[in-house]
């Protein structure tokens, strides 16, 4: 069994055996085990926006409500995977060690998980989407590398489609959390 923390409703981690889905109604920072996460805590207050859009302020950077600590505790606790926009402040926040954009799997710093740069355009994505991971496993697969060549700018879509979980990245990261 997978719990997948901090996702849609409904969406791409439903319905898979094995899977149970914590979204925004079950509160994933009440999330007590046993088994490994994937898991995707929101990401609005720790990217370049953290304090507002341009000329709408009033926000604070790294307020989520405990949100990426959480799953920052589960993935150590119960083993498994925390994926974040590339650039995230919350690496910084938490002690972590950015990757490089190069690709591979580093020390995360912690002296307990790794972490590496990955687009999602190579997963599915509809466009280039540099994503950091986190991972906490008994053995880091090989990813491919580098940046993607899809077509679309992650800017120019909907909010949906930039939060989209592409079916091969999300069965990437349930392997991932399987080899915890």
């Amino acid at each position: 069994m997978i719990a997948a923390l901090y996702v849609q409703h409904g969406g791409c981690y439903y319905g898979l055996a094995d899977v149970d889905p914590w979204d925004e109604a079950r509160d994933a920072r009440l999330y007590a085990g046993p088994y490994p996460v994937v898991a995707h805590p929101p990401c609005e207050r720790w990217g370049h926006y953290a304090a507002g859009r341009p000329g709408v302020g009033g926000k604070t950077p790294g307020d989520d409500g405990g949100c990426f600590a959480a799953a920052l505790a589960a993935v150590r606790r119960w083993g498994g995977v925390l994926e974040h926009p590339a650039g995230s402040l919350a690496w910084a926040a938490h002690g972590l060690t950015p990757p490089p954009r190069s690709g591979g799997w580093v020390s995360a710093g912690d002296l307990r998980g790794y972490t590496c740069c990955v687009d999602q355009g190579h997963y599915g994505h509809r466009a280039p989407k540099a994503t950091w991971l986190y991972a906490r496993a008994r053995r880091l697969p090989s990813l491919t590398w580098g940046a993607s060549t899809a077509p679309g700018r992650v800017e120019l879509l909907s909010r949906k489609a930039r939060a989209a979980t592409p079916i091969a990245f999300r069965d990437l990261l349930i392997d991932l959390a399987r080899n915890t």
